[in-house]
């Protein structure tokens, strides 16, 4: 569905009913993924793909039928047999599970708040019940931004279940279908649910400005991160020096990762110098662990630190700190 969302927004906005092919299953090889839809007008406008070609006639027929007759959604399974190779069918040996559907944007309105986040780039999820009993068949749900579900009525339960879910999924960025109910201790109704995410691009860190980070920066755009490239020596981190960055900041590692957003989606890579596998930490010597944003004071011998970057040294005695027991606060600062 949001895969199409900037289609969807304006006839949302311009209250124009549709119906919406939606691929709910997929079994072996098929050229788009569960979630991708089709949709229809009344003008017989359509938009979107669900097979690359291969059944979009066969579709699109059916998205008339249900828009026009105001049918109850409709369910239809298109693969390729070897009895009947001239029938409409995958020409890649896969098989799709397709939901239709008539929506009327006038009693929709919490869907064309979704599609409005999604059409903007930012995050949206959407679920619509694909398999349940007959008068929740059909039903939408928009997750909004408090993470709360609004739409189709649901008990209590039910609504608890599918908004964990959905909560869940659009934390990872991903479109799936997912089966509930069966348990009247968590949610009575037998249910399955296809959530529809629209994610923001995972994101990329890049601390030192490094010739490795050039390269690691044009790999990462590649796979669809947003790029940013963090290092507190304005002569290197420049944009020139890194065009497929998304931003380049002028920054120290630890002050930039206390104002950014990071999840379960951010990887963080550093490339600034660390010591070897073989080497040894001094007493005073301080060093900067990136992902976690800590800084790292060794008083004692305590073997090597892989993973760690130096960034200087206590010069003076230590033994106030070492001999300290349990937590305690300290405050560094730089010599003049």
């Amino acid at each position: 569905m949001l895969n199409i969302a900037d289609t969807l927004h304006r006839w949302c906005a311009e209250q124009r009913p549709f119906a919406l092919a939606t691929v709910v299953g997929v079994t072996g090889s098929a050229p788009l993924p569960v979630g991708t839809s089709v949709t229809v007008d009344a003008d017989g406008t359509a938009v979107g793909s669900i097979s690359g070609g291969c059944v979009e006639g066969a579709v699109y027929e059916l998205c008339r039928q249900v828009l026009e007759d105001r049918t109850a959604p409709q369910r239809a399974w298109f693969g390729y047999s070897d009895e009947d190779a001239f029938a409409v069918g995958l020409t890649c040996g896969g098989e799709l599970d397709v939901h239709v559907q008539r929506i009327d944007p006038a009693t929709q309105p919490h869907l064309a708040a979704a599609l409005t986040q999604a059409a903007n780039g930012g995050a949206a999820a959407v679920a619509q019940v694909v398999d349940g009993p007959t008068h929740l068949l059909g039903g939408l749900l928009a997750l909004d931004s408090d993470g709360r579900l609004s739409g189709t009525d649901l008990d209590t339960d039910t609504s608890r279940a599918v908004t964990g879910h959905a909560q869940a999924l659009l934390r990872a960025g991903r479109t799936a279908r997912s089966h509930l109910g069966g348990d009247t201790a968590t949610c009575p109704e037998q249910l399955t649910v296809l959530v529809h995410v629209a994610a923001t691009r995972p994101r990329l860190l890049i601390f030192g400005a490094v010739d490795f980070a050039a390269a690691l920066a044009q790999a990462g755009r590649l796979l669809g991160y947003r790029v940013t490239v963090c290092d507190a020596r304005p002569v290197f981190a420049t944009a020139a020096r890194f065009p497929h960055a998304d931003d380049v900041v002028v920054d120290w590692p630890h002050r930039y990762l206390e104002q950014t957003a990071v999840d379960t989606r951010t990887a963080i890579c550093v490339l600034a110098r660390q010591l070897r596998r073989c080497d040894d930490p001094q007493i005073g010597d301080l060093g900067y662990y990136a992902p976690w944003g800590n800084v790292v004071l060794y008083y004692g011998d305590v073997g090597r630190w892989d993973g760690i970057a130096r960034i200087g040294r206590i010069h003076g005695n230590l033994s106030v700190i070492s001999e300290q027991t349990g937590d305690f606060t300290a405050t560094l600062e730089a010599a003049k």
